[in-house]
């Protein structure tokens, strides 16, 4: 079954990414909903069901949405093509529908309740390969979509993740916020340079997915647990430490290319207020990744909680892991 659901997964988004046509790339959008949805609700945890439930509605009524969308600008033009989206409403509808599909503010509110309902290795796909479709669509109607919004919808992503994952103990939270601030600013450069948010995409997903690999080796899920693995294997710690700080975007690491990029891309378009405020709203995410990094590496629990100590493994750790943290630490020096 679980080989069913992945290949599924991966079918469903490689015919939304190679798809002209709109009919084909809702079918995949279609199939990638239906093939996440037992992998969130594995666990039978009432939690997990109503994860389940909450994901399922909402991306049903955003698969509605470009259907809607796509049938609209069809009517009126006569087009089925991607690009060929020219219809103002069926541009404002697209809109709202792949923002609900990805999380971005206004329609951000299912995310983290998702997140937090599935297991760590699920999380890793919600947050990374269920994401690429839309962004794919994004990227093909972007010529089209109406510039204003977007970047008002970026940088109130980039503020409400960055505000909301402030207060959190849960580490899948934390990282559905991070995730949302993250996508403000893919965002933000999609009218102006449509590259740049496929490259920012890329090394997001490579360093989310370090971070989410790290943790569910360290089988943690709040922080007061975080704070008990760095016995269990400190090399581990020490990398999710450095990982962390490249997803913040801390200069020498990897997280600081995009970020970069972005800023000098937004400078030529005249667009220098909103580099100002993207920037100084992920210092706000900069807390909670250096706070999720103290706990890992930092800071050494009191000897009376209720905690089990972890012990240190010898397990050889995930080749996929160390290519990861190392790619999403090295890359940009």
């Amino acid at each position: 079954a679980k080989l069913i659901f992945t290949t599924s997964l991966f079918l469903g988004t490689t015919i939304t990414i190679s798809s002209n046509h709109w009919i084909t790339a809702w079918a995949g959008l279609e199939i990638n909903t239906l093939a996440i949805l037992p992998l969130i609700s594995k666990s039978h945890h009432p939690r997990s069901i109503e994860a389940a439930t909450k994901y399922f509605l909402t991306q049903a009524t955003a698969s509605t949405l470009v259907l809607f969308a796509s049938m609209t600008n069809a009517w009126h033009t006569g087009q089925w093509d991607i690009t060929q989206l020219t219809h103002p409403t069926s541009c404002l509808i697209l809109t709202s529908a792949i923002a609900m599909k990805l999380g971005l503010v206004p329609f951000h509110f299912w995310f983290p309740e998702v997140l937090q309902g599935s297991p760590l290795a699920t999380g890793l796909l919600l947050s990374t390969i269920m994401k690429f479709p839309p962004v794919v669509l994004l990227v093909m109607t972007s010529p089209s979509l109406n510039p204003t919004l977007l970047t008002f919808m970026a940088i109130s992503s980039a503020a409400l993740g960055g505000w909301m994952g402030l207060n959190q103990t849960q580490t899948r939270k934390i990282m559905a916020f991070s995730s949302i601030s993250h996508l403000g600013w893919m965002t933000i450069i999609i009218s102006y340079d449509p590259k740049l948010t496929l490259l920012n995409f890329y090394l997001y997903t490579m360093m989310t997915a370090a971070v989410f690999l790290i943790l569910n080796t360290n089988d943690t899920l709040s922080l007061s647990t975080l704070m008990t693995t760095w016995a269990k294997n400190p090399t581990l710690s020490a990398m999710l430490l450095l990982t962390l700080l490249s997803l913040a975007g801390l200069p020498p690491l990897t997280g600081f290319l995009p970020k970069w990029l972005i800023i000098q891309e937004l400078t030529k378009q005249d667009m220098a207020i909103a580099a100002t405020v993207i920037s100084l709203l992920s210092l706000l995410g900069l807390f909670f990744y250096f706070r999720l990094a103290y706990c890992a590496t930092i800071t050494l629990p009191p000897h009376t909680t209720n905690h089990m100590k972890q012990w240190h493994t010898n397990k050889p750790v995930n080749t996929s892991i160390a290519i990861l943290t190392t790619m999403s630490t090295m890359l940009l020096p």
